[in-house]
């Protein structure tokens, strides 16, 4: 089956880490944890969330969450040393190259100099991140995520 285009560059972007993950798209949404967790079969907790903030000075900042956390904005202010917002839908869209709800952990159209993973996803040996698009999702290995993203491991919550 042929990938969407967006499905495609995430594909791409594996390849060129070194990983042979294979995105596939699926007839129902993952735009949610919740709803990527029932489409798969797999617990809540093995689904990255890829959320964007900004900082003051419109810095990108990327947390990768477990799909059962809330981030915690105060900590990730520590973090970056900056007040964070949540990233708009246009902001999102001009930084990563996708639309929320299918932001994956890679392949973005701009360097990201502030990304977050949550130590909580280390408990799981394979993770299942968005992948373009509403509908497509890749599976990884856990001990991966620290190469494939450039990300931090921290404390979320």
């Amino acid at each position: 089956m042929m990938l969407s285009n967006s499905a495609q560059k995430v594909q791409q972007a594996l390849l060129a880490k070194g990983q042979n993950c294979e995105v596939i798209e699926l007839s129902q949404s993952t735009r949610t944890a919740m709803d990527a967790a029932n489409a798969l079969g797999c617990d809540t907790a093995q689904i990255i969330k890829s959320l964007l903030f900004c900082t003051q000075n419109k810095e990108p900042v990327l947390i990768l969450a477990s799909g059962i956390n809330r981030v915690n904005e105060k900590t990730l202010e520590k973090l970056v040393g900056s007040q964070i917002t949540k990233a708009d839908a246009n902001f999102t869209k001009a930084v990563t190259g996708f639309a929320i709800g299918g932001v994956p952990p890679l392949g973005h159209l701009h360097t990201i100099n502030f990304i977050f993973i949550d130590e909580d996803l280390l408990q799981y040996e394979t993770l299942w991140a968005a992948a373009g698009t509403p509908f497509a999702v890749f599976k990884f290995l856990t001990k991966d995520i620290e190469h494939l993203t450039g990300g931090k491991i921290v404390c979320i919550k």
